[in-house]
């Protein structure tokens, strides 16, 4: 097994062993700043993460909602972009050999570089998974093979709408983890039903033999722990990024970095924390799920 597939597979085991579901933060990268990015995901790390994705700053980010869209275009107004971002996780694989990385984004990006400079570019990098919101499982096989060459998990989105077609094609081609959107929305939406989010994951298991990580709605340590007990990864980003947001209102600029990483990773904490004390139903442990653990050893 390659280092890069190993990294994901060897977190959810972690956390499996640990009977607990592996926690996932999402940042945008170059928000609030772009010398912030590399030492947030250090910071998060140490708060907890287990997994972390790292957007990609685009400007019509038609999933996300407004704190993730005004964090995108903070960036893009710094001047951050996709090679940036290669550039952000090639830096914290400096001192970090064994964190996954996701990065997380839109296929114009992605389109504009190139798919097999950026699947040699992310390789490259060190970076473990990529999901791209707008590229259908249905329609991307020459770009899945790509990634899989250069030992890249290809991630995908379900959500509460995914029929059973396109769930029996998600648990097919993917790799690494999937991504449960837990509601109809935009990131940052509320009105999380953990009953709901139970039942659509017990059927999305009938074809999905991967981790299932559970995102959106998601914004303080009681509802993390809810969903912990069914789901395999916790996935948090718009309200981490709001917390780090209003740490920094009103400060100088050269105090806005210390500020939103400290914030993060204190809050990030509390999360880990309420995670850690959470137990599954008995026989359910989180992350023990048919070759969840080992799923990605595959590619190697």
């Amino acid at each position: 097994m390659t280092q890069h597939q190993d990294r994901i597979a060897a977190a959810f085991a972690r956390a499996a062993e640990q009977k607990r579901a592996a926690l996932i933060p999402y940042i945008a990268a170059g928000n609030p700043l772009p010398a912030s990015t590399v030492p947030l995901m250090h910071a998060l790390v140490k708060a907890g993460a287990d997994v972390i994705e790292l957007g990609i700053p685009f400007s019509d980010p038609m999933a996300d909602g407004p704190i993730i869209q005004r964090a995108a275009e903070h960036a893009i107004a710094q001047g951050v972009g996709l090679r940036h971002v290669l550039a952000m996780v090639a830096d914290f694989r400096t001192t970090d050999s064994q964190t996954p990385v996701v990065l997380m984004g839109y296929a114009n990006p992605i389109e504009s570089l190139g798919q097999k400079q950026f699947a040699q570019q992310a390789q490259l990098a060190g970076i473990d998974g990529v999901l791209t919101v707008d590229y259908p499982p249905e329609e991307i096989g020459e770009f899945v093979q790509m990634l899989e060459e250069h030992h890249i998990a290809p991630i995908f989105l379900l959500a509460p709408t995914s029929t059973e077609t396109r769930v029996r094609a998600v648990g097919q081609i993917a790799r690494g983890y999937v991504y449960y959107v837990s509601l109809n929305g935009v990131t940052g939406a509320g009105n999380l039903d953990t009953t709901d989010v139970a039942t659509r994951l017990q059927r999305i298991r009938e074809h999905v033999s991967l981790p299932v990580g559970v995102g959106f709605g998601i914004s303080d340590a009681q509802s993390a722990q809810k969903i912990s007990l069914v789901a395999d990864a916790v996935v948090i980003g718009s309200k981490l990024i709001d917390v780090m947001t209003k740490a920094c209102a009103g400060l100088p600029s050269d105090q806005q970095s210390q500020a939103a990483i400290d914030a993060g990773a204190t809050w990030l904490a509390d999360i880990r924390q309420a995670l850690n004390v959470a137990r599954p139903p008995a026989g359910h442990p989180p992350g023990d799920r048919p070759n969840s653990a080992q799923s990605t050893a595959h590619l190697a």
